[in-house]
């Protein structure tokens, strides 16, 4: 029977579209915008560098967990289905209801950045800035309404052009620039000024490595996931932990620290030490390139996890709704598109980069702890690939995860609050909800 028929979203994507989804996600505005906070909350070039190492290793810790999951439950929702599986629908609905309160703050945060890029080239106001953030959303939602391929086509194609374009960036001021105004010329010091500036960074860190959960949305709709998944996470992981460690040992190549801590445009402050004056144009062009393709993974990704909840009755039975000639979930979609331009109207970079972040990360700690509680409830669940070591990796995940979020309260505790106050939000939702349909 065809995906059509039984009313399933059909398998399209293929090895190639899966490792630009993880690549085009994580590589958005994070790597342009973060490295002056790191700096800043660091202290120290060698310090900074270790959160980048950090960030990434913790990164590849949850795509190890995730790896498994993804082969033992290939649907539609991603952590959405993991969650379920591992802990019952109350979690899974919690965190269904978290992600359309705070993910489409993500597409609403880059689409944001690529206005402000575009601003290099044509005179824009603060509220023409916010039309051409919704603009992009509009299009590139439209796009993935119409044909899953064609919004495959447009990220494989940005996220390809970005990456290779980032890369020969940082190549570039390496080969060319002058190391004696950088960082470099003085002894490095691998010491943060302190613990909790660390972990700070951390969390500026992790928004710029954050990507994996919003790949496994699309599971449900990649061919052979068994294979494909954890070939995806891995690569997908590699390329950006390796691109972000050159770019940033680039920056430090040609700038001082104090002078990356001071800017909140780095990269273009690092290429105008080698190009002169038309550094700028370069770096709007790579930062719109950039965003641009990460806007559109997440308008294909982010509302399958809308499409599992109303599948499984936890949200209304329409936004489950498979196009009939278009085989997109069209109003998944919609719904999407909807809360994100809501968002790009109201609020500023900064307040939707802190909300993404830390809202999402207490369901990451779930769903890979999950890992440990199937192994021991569901041990003949195939599992096409086993995290090796997984009490070791799961510890090392948890255990930073939970660090960051402790540090995150006691020294952002008004963000923090209000995203756990979303999550527990959802409780009395989820019981009012099922009321509602019996």
């Amino acid at each position: 029977m065809s995906e059509q028929a039984t009313g399933q979203l059909p398998r399209r994507l293929g090895l190639f579209s899966a490792v630009a989804v993880v690549v085009g996600i994580m590589v958005g505005s994070g790597i342009f915008r973060v490295p002056a906070e790191v700096a800043t909350q660091t202290g120290a070039a060698g310090a900074m560098l270790l959160v980048w190492v950090a960030g990434g290793l913790l990164t590849l810790c949850f795509a190890l967990l995730l790896a498994e999951l993804g082969g033992m439950y290939p649907h539609a929702g991603g952590l959405y289905a993991f969650v379920r599986e591992a802990w019952g629908p109350v979690p899974a609905f919690l965190f269904g209801w978290t992600y359309l309160l705070i993910i489409p703050a993500g597409w609403a945060a880059i689409a944001t950045v690529f206005a402000e890029y575009l601003g290099k080239f044509v005179p824009l106001t603060d509220m023409s800035r916010r039309g051409v953030a919704l603009a992009l959303i509009l299009g590139l939602a439209v796009a993935n309404y119409r044909s899953v391929r064609l919004g495959a086509a447009i990220q494989n194609a940005f996220s390809s052009a970005k990456f290779v374009a980032l890369l020969s960036l940082a190549l570039f001021i390496l080969a060319l620039g002058d190391p004696a105004a950088g960082t470099f010329t003085e002894r490095v010091s691998w010491t943060p000024v302190s613990t909790a500036g660390f972990l700070l960074a951390l969390v500026a860190v992790l928004w710029a490595y954050d990507g994996l959960a919003t790949s496994c949305s699309m599971i449900g709709e990649i061919r052979d996931p068994q294979r494909n998944v954890p070939r995806a996470l891995f690569i997908g992981v590699g390329l950006v932990m390796a691109l972000y460690l050159v770019v940033n040992v680039a920056y430090l190549y040609v700038l001082p620290l104090e002078i990356i801590q001071r800017s909140p445009l780095v990269a273009a402050d690092a290429s105008q030490r080698v190009l002169g004056a038309g550094a700028a144009a370069l770096i709007a062009a790579l930062v719109m390139t950039s965003t641009f393709g990460a806007v559109a993974c997440s308008t294909m990704a982010d509302p399958r996890v809308f499409f599992a909840m109303a599948r499984d009755g936890n949200f209304f039975a329409s936004i489950g709704a498979v196009h009939p000639r278009f085989e997109t979930p069209h109003v998944a979609i919609f719904v999407g598109t909807v809360v994100a331009c809501t968002y790009a109207s109201i609020r500023s970079f900064e307040q939707l980069a802190a909300t993404f972040v830390l809202g999402l990360m207490p369901f990451y700690v779930l769903a890979t702890l999950g890992v440990a509680r199937l192994r021991r409830t569901r041990p003949d669940v195939p599992r096409p690939y086993r995290c090796p070591a997984y009490r070791v990796v799961l510890v090392l995940y948890v255990s930073a995860a939970a660090l960051v979020l402790g540090n995150a309260l006691v020294h952002a505790p008004e963000i923090t609050a209000l995203n756990l106050g979303l999550s527990a939000a959802g409780v009395p939702v989820y019981y009012a909800w099922k009321k509602l349909r019996r």
